[in-house]
């Protein structure tokens, strides 16, 4: 039997039922593949690079795994799809975006997936929700719990202000 990992995945829409759509795919992936899900609360959020866009709406859900990163990223891919994203413009508007922003306390690179996320540190719309599902979640790489990110970002933000 394969040992189940604490994984987080970020959620996030802006087209469409925003909510609905959400909801549902975390069903989906707590019927597939997660145990022990906890959601964090939904959050608007201004869009990130293209900006002329509708808000999105963003959340985490962390949940145990015995499934490895690709699985779960082809898995993630799929379902995105399922719901009708389109992968056309980057950062440009979907009806659903799934990221695997970490997988325990391990990191991944091959198969085309980086793990952790390579932006998530730097993505107040993944940190503000990773705080209240796995606040003490230390990033492998960056020695920093989810909080010293958040504080980081939020830092520079007043400094670009």
């Amino acid at each position: 039997m394969n040992q189940k990992i604490k994984i987080a995945v970020a959620l996030g829409a802006n087209l469409g039922e925003r909510k609905k759509t959400i909801l549902a795919a975390i069903n989906r992936m707590k019927e597939d593949f997660l145990e022990k899900v906890q959601e964090s609360s939904l959050i608007e959020t201004d869009p990130w690079g293209m900006l002329d866009q509708p808000k999105f709406l963003n959340g985490v859900i962390v949940g145990m795994s015995a499934w490895k990163p690709p699985a779960i990223l082809n898995y993630l891919k799929a379902l995105e799809r399922e719901f009708g994203r389109n992968e056309s413009i980057l950062n440009g508007p979907r009806v659903l975006d799934l990221d695997l922003i970490c997988y325990g306390d391990q990191i991944w690179n091959s198969d085309g997936l980086q793990v952790p996320h390579p932006r998530m540190a730097s993505r107040n719309f993944v940190l503000i929700p990773l705080m209240q599902v796995w606040p003490d979640w230390v990033h492998p790489v960056l020695q920093k719990d989810v909080g010293q990110l958040l504080a980081l970002v939020e830092s520079q933000v007043i400094a670009a202000i």
